[in-house]
């Protein structure tokens, strides 16, 4: 088993996921014509294993990948990134994406117990401002006149950064005013965003992006496993995260016509006053995609360094094979 780079002469790396095979951070494999690389770092080469090392690793590989949330695929190649940090690149038929829901259950739920935990510890905090004031002889007055600064120091909620270089600052009073705005007929959405030093919208993928920046705000105190699984059914029901981003101009238009507030029907749209579910549904889709395509733009490059790599594999895994091994190859070969 080598550990440097066959063209580079550079370290490989190690990893801690893969036991028949703990080198390399990036590791592609064929299944089915029983091949491995170890993808450099440094020079990006692909450098093919030795027979005898494959068999166990690539069924690790394909495991792995298979259990994975964050992974990526096109015709012939997919990428998938584990916690660990190992990357594995798979050859072949591509699986059917998976929209991971299992992990949204606890970071979900941990994150409303711990806004909970904060408006609580705010709450105090407050009340001990205003009784302190009443101490020092302000009386009640003059702890009230100290809750408009209080108001002012309220964390932000979200920074988003403008193609511009600006970054906007939101707070809590300003997310309550943010909206989707429809586009009637097209089915497409942009999002308005009032900030601490004025007003913006974003449309196309700049909304998208916006909207997974300003939702955890908005949901932090929703995670019970209810309105998860409700907002999980959303999307599995328009078959994937992109299918059901497509659906939120419909979504708000639904809630127009359910909600017979004024606000709403004055300023339609506004993220606050959609269904529980529907804004968790949106902000899990929106991860989601987000994910997905960072690892797209890579898939790009990775399939034209892996059919150069295919070439020289084919001939260096004929060259000089005895016939029992090409019959051994046959028989660990998984079914098509």
């Amino acid at each position: 088993m080598y550990s440097t780079c066959l063209f580079c002469n550079r370290p490989l790396g190690e990893n801690e996921v893969i036991e028949h095979f703990p080198v390399g951070r990036r590791l592609a494999f064929d299944g089915e014509k029983g091949r491995l690389w170890v993808v450099c770092r440094k020079c990006e080469r692909w450098n093919l294993t030795p027979l005898e090392e494959r068999w166990e690793a690539i069924e690790e590989c394909e495991r792995e990948f298979r259990g994975t949330r964050m992974r990526m695929s096109t015709d012939e190649i997919g990428l998938a990134r584990l916690r660990e940090g190992l990357e594995l690149v798979r050859i072949g038929e591509p699986l059917r994406p998976e929209f991971a829901a299992w992990r949204y259950g606890d970071q979900f739920g941990r994150r409303r117990r711990r806004a909970m935990l904060w408006t609580a510890v705010g709450i105090a905090a407050t009340g001990a401002v205003v009784a302190g004031a009443a101490a020092v002889g302000g009386g009640v007055v003059g702890g009230v006149h100290m809750i408009p600064q209080l108001i002012a120091n309220v964390p932000v909620r979200a920074r988003i950064k403008t193609k511009d270089g600006r970054v906007l600052k939101v707070r809590k009073q300003n997310l309550e005013k943010s909206r989707f705005l429809l586009d009637q007929g097209a089915g497409s959405w942009s999002v308005y965003v009032k900030h601490s030093a004025g007003e913006e919208v974003f449309s196309g993928e700049e909304a998208v992006r916006v909207t997974g920046l300003l939702l955890p705000g908005l949901n932090e105190m929703i995670g019970t496993k209810s309105v998860i699984d409700d907002a999980v059914s959303r999307i599995e029901e328009a078959g994937e995260p992109e299918a059901y981003l497509s659906r939120v101009a419909d979504e708000v238009e639904r809630q127009a016509q359910r909600d017979g507030g004024a606000v709403f029907k004055k300023k339609p749209g506004l993220m606050h006053r959609l269904p529980k579910p529907t804004k968790l549904a949106i902000e899990m889709a929106v991860h989601e995609e987000q994910e997905r395509r960072a690892l797209a733009g890579e898939l790009l490059v990775l399939e034209a360094a892996w059919r150069e790599a295919e070439e020289i594999a084919q001939i260096a895994d004929d060259m000089f094979v005895p016939d029992e091994t090409k019959e051994f190859i046959e028989r660990h070969r998984p079914p098509a």
